[in-house]
């Protein structure tokens, strides 16, 4: 019988043994929420941190998971202070409203993502998918190039192609994308003196930087929306069918209107940067994964190869490519876009033995739960295989570690696999986004190969998303018969 050959563990920021004292968070909070973790994080049920500015609570235990993001979901909203820290770029958009400004928002929103609708706009993903393939064909073969700025480009003009009908190349389309980079780099430095009761404290020159890259982003989406939205509003039919045509004729049931000209720059807004930033991340992450272990590479190669025809523009064609699909899976857990998803206890509650006071932030970390040590076998492996039926086989964690029984990897998948949140705020893009995915692993995999750049390390650092600090930097092969 042949072994299995050791599976890829990535680099990630190792935890401290003991909790941080509160002056030692402040200030590793302020770099990464990431480095605020302690060895217990992965292991616990629930855990408590009381600071200056907030009481904080984590849950990690499924049932309370599920009972914070599904069954109850009303008495925790979105917390104020991820309002307070996006709307000068989102605005009241769905991903900060909530109550029934939010039901409003999200059925109005709900059309533009029905399964028909996203298979509608396969053929704009894939012009944007030609573009970069095309832009990696002009790379030295075998150059080192960062991932995470290609993976950004084609997520960023698939976004606006599928949205406004524009492709990355115009100017504005650079300038919202590049703006976004200094707002996510600023949020948490802004964020962080509220926590221990210092909003007063709050640097007014990164404020003033990041309200300008917020104004800055959102004054372009308005200059490409205006024109279509006045179109619309005089009954002058436009003939694009992407994402914002819709959002132009929904209307509310109740009221029959539709979204206000502010309220359609911050959905767009909203879709645009968690579109594009969330799938950036996972793609950047997924190739790193892939540079590390040959033997998957290889077998997705094959399957592209064999099942992917690129010039084709049906999005059934994606159908069949299961192991592309699991390996996104698999690098959204490890490395899931939005590591901490953050509620406020709506009124005072139980949640385990622990009283929480209303007003407390009860936090949801996808990052703690898909590698947590008792719920999942091997967490900290790449492995896309465990997405399969015969992945029942896996070992079960350590004896002791349970949360109850031992949990299978398809258990794992249904209880503690949470990348797109969970209950009625599920990720209205997640279907965009796997089929986004898909189409891009395949492209990439088909055409190229790629390896590890010898010492780098990428350093993943929580912000508003995962990405990696000094950039995922790969050497970038050229296949043959790989011209698409």
């Amino acid at each position: 019988m042949t072994p299995t050959p050791p599976r890829f563990c990535p680099h990630y920021p190792p935890p401290q043994a003991e909790r941080p004292s509160a002056w030692r968070m402040f200030f590793s909070k302020r770099r990464s929420w990431l480095d605020s973790l302690y060895a217990r994080s992965y292991e616990m049920k629930m855990g408590e941190v009381h600071l200056p500015g907030v009481d904080l609570y984590m849950v990690n235990e499924p049932a309370l998971v599920r009972r914070v993001m599904s069954d109850e979901a009303a008495a925790f909203p979105k917390h104020a202070m991820l309002g307070d820290a996006l709307r000068p770029l989102l605005g009241d958009s769905i991903f900060t409203t909530n109550g029934a400004v939010w039901e409003r928002q999200r059925a109005l929103m709900n059309p533009s993502f029905e399964a028909a609708r996203v298979r509608h706009v396969f053929g704009r993903m894939q012009e944007a998918a030609r573009a970069m393939h095309a832009r990696l064909r002009q790379l030295p073969d075998g150059a080192g190039h960062d991932v995470e700025v290609e993976m950004t480009h084609v997520a960023a003009d698939i976004i606006l192609r599928t949205i406004l009908s524009q492709p990355l190349d115009s100017s504005a389309a650079r300038q919202i994308f590049d703006a976004f980079a200094r707002y996510q780099a600023l949020a948490p430095r802004i964020m962080m003196p509220a926590f221990f009761g210092l909003r007063w404290l709050r640097p007014w020159w990164q404020v003033r930087r990041s309200r300008h890259a917020a104004a800055e982003i959102r004054g372009l989406l308005a200059e490409l929306i205006r024109p279509r939205f006045e179109a619309a509003r005089h009954g002058r039919a436009t003939e694009e069918g992407d994402i914002l045509a819709t959002l132009l004729q929904v209307r509310d049931a109740s009221t029959g209107r539709g979204f206000d000209f502010d309220e359609l720059v911050d959905q767009v807004a909203m879709l645009f940067l968690a579109g594009h930033e969330t799938s950036a991340s996972a793609l950047s992450w997924s190739l790193h994964l892939l540079a590390h272990a040959p033997d998957v590479q290889e077998r997705l190669h094959t399957e592209a190869r064999d099942l992917f025809d690129p010039a084709g523009d049906d999005p059934s064609a994606i159908k069949d490519l299961t192991l592309a699909r699991n390996v996104f899976r698999e690098a959204l857990r490890l490395f899931p876009p939005v590591g901490f998803l953050a509620r406020e206890s709506a009124h005072g509650c139980t949640l385990r033995d622990k009283r929480v006071p209303a007003g407390a932030s009860v936090v949801v970390s996808p990052w703690l739960i898909q590698r947590h040590r008792a719920l999942w076998a091997r967490p900290d492996e790449f492995d896309p295989d465990r997405y399969d039926a015969d992945a029942e086989a896996d070992a079960p964690p350590p004896a002791g570690a349970a949360l109850g029984d031992s949990p299978s990897a398809r258990e794992s998948l249904r209880r503690a696999y949470l990348p797109f949140g969970m209950g009625p705020r599920v990720c209205i893009g997640a279907a965009f986004a796997q089929q986004e995915a898909a189409l891009i692993l395949a492209t990439l995999a088909r055409s190229f190969r790629f390896e590890p750049v010898p010492g780098h390390v990428p350093q993943p650092v929580g912000r508003l998303t995962i990405r990696a600090d000094n950039g995922i930097r790969l050497r970038v092969f050229q296949r043959e018969g790989g011209a698409g």
